[in-house]
């Protein structure tokens, strides 16, 4: 995670508790769906965003874990390195 949007992102997510679209996200945080996809792109990777279908996607339990400060970013990886 290395953008100020990924952690705003989360928030959403986490905040609705709802299945979003990066649409919907990104009308939240006032940023492009281009940009939020690509972040969720990124999230899906480091594993705190699960994507449940094409275009829908929840927070995961490492998200949560990392909004209430129980996980260091730097203790995620991405997936294939």
């Amino acid at each position: 995670m290395q953008l100020p949007s990924d952690e705003r992102i989360l928030e959403v997510l986490y905040t609705s508790n709802l299945i979003l679209s990066p649409a919907v996200v990104g009308k939240n945080i006032e940023t492009t769906r281009v940009h939020i996809n690509r972040r969720l792109s990124v999230l899906v990777d480091y594993g705190v965003v699960h994507r449940v279908e094409r275009g829908y996607y929840k927070i995961t339990e490492s998200g949560v874990e990392y909004l209430e400060g129980e996980l260091d970013a730097g203790e995620l990886e991405a997936d294939g390195e």
